[in-house]
């Protein structure tokens, strides 16, 4: 999509201030840049979850897309009326005396909001408005193209804490059992891999592995459009595929390699995260290529077919002569 328009939408869904159970700014911002596009709807679950669907054309959806609003902070105790922090970090680092930044009913730590600076993207939170921008633009660039496609999202809460508002959605699955989970997140690198180098396509997270059709699709998809991806097992984190997998939903992940994860810096500094942009460029425009190419179908499942019977085929002559051996 057009640059600025890209850094417009990071900038404001970014600068919004957040915490696990408090994600009301993050989900103002998403609901006030989604609101006016065309074919685009906005509602909300029980518990609170964002759920927005762009229809064109009438076809069924085959994708929903989750990002979650929250993350890591400082929440007003109900018990004690001090301050809790929420979500995961080690110990060490909160206690550092680092300074915080209130918000009412909740706080995080003092830090620039959001910044660019050459290629990174910097921030007090980009784990995961990271996901909930890329999807805001997904939605953006499905309504400028016009594209005949229904694709649905949820942009959910208390992930920090559990996946509460996954396991949430799960329970009371909004869609039709056919729509496959797409989790966007951001990830700590692995071995071999670095910032600038695409988007990862997650096997699994440290808690489980993910359906084998929806990954073998965005696979695909990237190889085919010439998007520069890792495909890896992303084992030192979890994220919301697990929880949507668990209640049988056929779930996969994409994520963007983040430094500084949890804003947990060197040498024990509480420092912004940091993410290259040309990897969440590529996530964009995967899952923007995924729905415009998927049609409802699977992509990679519909290619094994055609590779399969064409396996029978070219070996066909040497099966018909060598069958006398097996009867």
């Amino acid at each position: 999509m057009n640059h600025q328009k890209l850094i417009s939408i990071l900038r404001r869904v970014l600068s919004s201030p957040t915490a696990p159970f408090h994600e009301y700014h993050v989900r103002r911002a998403i609901h006030e840049l989604l609101e006016p596009l065309p074919h685009v709807t906005l509602r909300s679950d029980a518990f609170g979850n964002l759920i927005a669907t762009y229809s064109l054309g009438g076809s069924p959806a085959r994708f929903c897309f989750g990002a979650h609003m929250d993350h890591p902070g400082f929440a007003r105790s109900p018990r004690t009326g001090g301050w809790d922090f929420l979500g995961g970090m080690p110990p060490g680092y909160l206690n550092t005396g680092a300074p915080i930044e209130e918000f009412g009913e909740f706080a995080m730590w003092r830090l620039p909001a959001f910044a660019v600076e050459g290629t990174r993207v910097i921030g007090r939170a980009c784990d995961d408005l990271i996901g909930c921008a890329s999807i805001v633009c997904l939605f953006h660039e499905l309504a400028r193209l016009q594209v005949n496609a229904t694709c649905h999202a949820v942009f959910t809460r208390a992930e920090e804490v559990g996946f509460i508002g996954a396991i949430r959605l799960a329970q009371s699955w909004p869609f039709d059992p056919a729509v496959c989970f797409v989790s966007l997140e951001t990830s700590l690198p692995m071995s071999g891999m670095s910032l600038g180098g695409g988007p990862v396509i997650r096997v699994g997270d440290g808690q489980s592995v993910f359906n084998h059709v929806v990954t073998a699709d965005l696979a695909t998809v990237a190889r085919e459009s010439g998007i520069s991806h890792h495909r890896a097992l992303l084992d030192r984190g979890s994220c919301e595929a697990t929880a949507t997998q668990f209640y049988g939903i056929p779930s996969a992940g994409v994520s963007v390699l983040m430094g500084n994860y949890h804003n947990c810096g060197p040498n024990g500094r509480i420092e912004p995260e940091f993410v290259d942009l040309s990897d969440v460029k590529g996530m964009i425009n995967l899952i923007i290529q995924l729905v415009i190419r998927s049609g409802g179908a699977s992509i990679s499942q519909a290619n094994l077919a055609v590779r399969f019977e064409e396996r029978i085929r070219n070996h066909a002559l040497y099966e018909m002569t060598t069958a006398s051996h097996f009867r």
